[in-house]
């Protein structure tokens, strides 16, 4: 049963506690200090990543040239309908690590609490392999050098970034992120001109496709199928993850009305453009059955090109892109971590914050989640690590549901409480139809996902670690709400 959020809406400053959790005395809050910019760079940064830069070439390869353009363009269209649910609720409740207080007050808070703690695993896993991908492509240029110290040198990096300030974490991620967006950019730019005719930099031996004409394969339009777009679509859903954190970071935006939504629509339209384009030039540049996971696509497009040294360029650019991913995740799960506990529903010593007002106590439990599923990796790769992963990439497409079906709750319980839609900072388009269609999409794949083998594991470890956060929950804090005075 949907429980009614507060009425007026908690002030940005000091957000409510829930009933029956403990009472707290005042403390400073997280600082205000990120603006719009970061915002929109934190999000791309967080979707922007090696899954482009790499693995884009699968997909073209499993679906088509046609079939991945229209997979990535509904990831697209369902990340939109994500992102409006989320702005609503991210200017209602600007807190930071918000995703689990929106389903705390809109559903319940054993569901707030599953998709914290769903979504802090998410990216303390990926924070693991982040830094072995970083290691591993460090061996290029320093062969000597040992995977595990490369580990260290980014894992250092990426923690003392996080620990200086918010601020220089945003305008860190800033730069970060700018990085990837020039490669993706000069892809698109460049690529197209080159199957337009215009490649001055090129072998004059070189011969480019014209336009579209890759798109018209052998096997037809979709070479593979329905099933190979299929899978593609899962895919484009988990690629696209990453672009909620702006809801994470929407408590230490120095205004969340008027820089959560902007960031929101700019966000939108800008990984539109980018992840549809680069997908584009590339399925028109090589031929869907020449392009996999031995060499990056954007490496195969730059050197045809003629751009000098482009293995080392993007050898950099995906180190950059991997340090990126890192960066926000670390942020992301230490805020995760800060807002469970000013629920009450984790050690208050997480809620500690210093005198620069970061949540130092939760940065070093979530660095240290990070560096056991590093360790897992290695020395329990088939067992330990395999479930932390499978439990991963079930939680990217379980938050996205939450945000929608927290949405759908929130909105109705303030039309009941007599609220006046005008008066919201933000508010979703065409309600009911948009949470409940991002809803039902996630869901459709989530029964994708059991049908396909390769990634069915994500629901056989996904769906009891759901059941076992809401039993601990109940067992843990659910009688000492039930005896709360009312």
């Amino acid at each position: 049963m949907a429980t009614s959020p507060r009425t007026p809406s908690p002030p940005a400053e000091s957000p409510s506690v829930p009933t029956g959790a403990p009472d707290h005395p005042p403390r400073e809050t997280l600082r205000r200090s990120m603006t719009s910019r970061h915002l929109v760079m934190i999000a791309m940064g967080g979707v922007i990543g090696s899954g482009l830069f790499l693995s884009s070439g699968y997909t073209i390869s499993q679906a088509g040239p046609l079939g991945a353009v229209l997979a990535y363009l509904i990831g697209a269209f369902v990340v939109y309908l994500v992102m409006t649910c989320l702005g609503e609720l991210a200017c209602a409740y600007p807190v930071s690590g918000a995703f689990h207080i929106y389903a705390s007050r809109s559903i319940n808070p054993a569901t707030g609490f599953t998709t914290a703690w769903l979504y802090w695993l998410t990216w303390a896993v990926a924070l693991g392999s982040e830094f072995t991908a970083c290691g591993l492509l460090m061996q290029r240029w320093f062969p000597s050098v040992g995977v595990w110290v490369w580990c260290v040198v980014c894992a250092a990096v990426v923690f003392t970034v996080n620990a200086i300030s918010a601020r220089v974490f945003g305008e860190t991620e800033y730069w970060f992120s700018l990085i990837k967006v020039a490669a993706v950019v000069a892809l698109i730019v460049l690529g197209g001109a080159a199957i337009a005719g215009f490649h001055p930099l090129a072998d004059r031996h070189e011969v480019f496709p014209h336009l579209l004409e890759n798109f018209d394969t052998p096997g037809g339009l979709f070479p593979h199928g329905m099933s190979g777009v299929l899978v593609t679509v899962l895919a484009s859903f988990y690629a696209f993850s990453g672009s909620e954190l702006i809801g994470v970071a929407a408590g230490e935006t120095d205004d969340p009305a008027r820089a959560v939504p902007k960031a929101l629509r700019v966000t939108v339209i800008r990984l539109l453009v980018f992840f549809a384009g680069a997908i584009t030039v590339i399925a028109a540049m090589i031929p869907y059955d020449k392009v996999g996971l031995d060499e990056s696509p954007f490496v195969t497009v730059f050197t045809a090109i003629g751009i000098p040294y482009a293995a080392d360029v993007m050898n950099f650019v995906i180190i950059t892109a991997l340090l990126s991913a890192g960066n926000s995740g670390l942020y992301s799960c230490a805020r995760m971590l800060f807002s469970l506990a000013e629920e009450g529903q984790a050690p208050q010593v997480l809620r500690r914050l210093n005198a620069r007002q970061i949540p130092m106590a939760a940065l070093v439990v979530s660095m240290l989640g990070g560096l056991a599923s590093l360790l897992s990796s290695v020395v329990a790769a088939q067992t330990v690590y395999l479930v932390l992963v499978s439990i991963a990439g079930f939680a990217a497409v379980a938050v996205w549901m939450s945000i929608a079906a927290s949405q759908f709750f929130h909105r109705r319980a303030f039309l009941r409480d007599g609220g006046d839609v005008r008066t919201l900072p933000y508010r979703t388009p065409l309600y009911p139809a948009v949470p409940a269609l991002a809803f039902l999409l996630c869901l459709v794949s989530l029964v994708g996902v059991a049908l396909d083998p390769a990634q069915a594991t994500a629901l056989y470890f996904g769906i009891p670690f759901v059941a076992a956060c809401y039993l601990y929950y109940h067992l843990r804090h659910g009688r000492r709400r039930s005896e709360a005075p009312s």
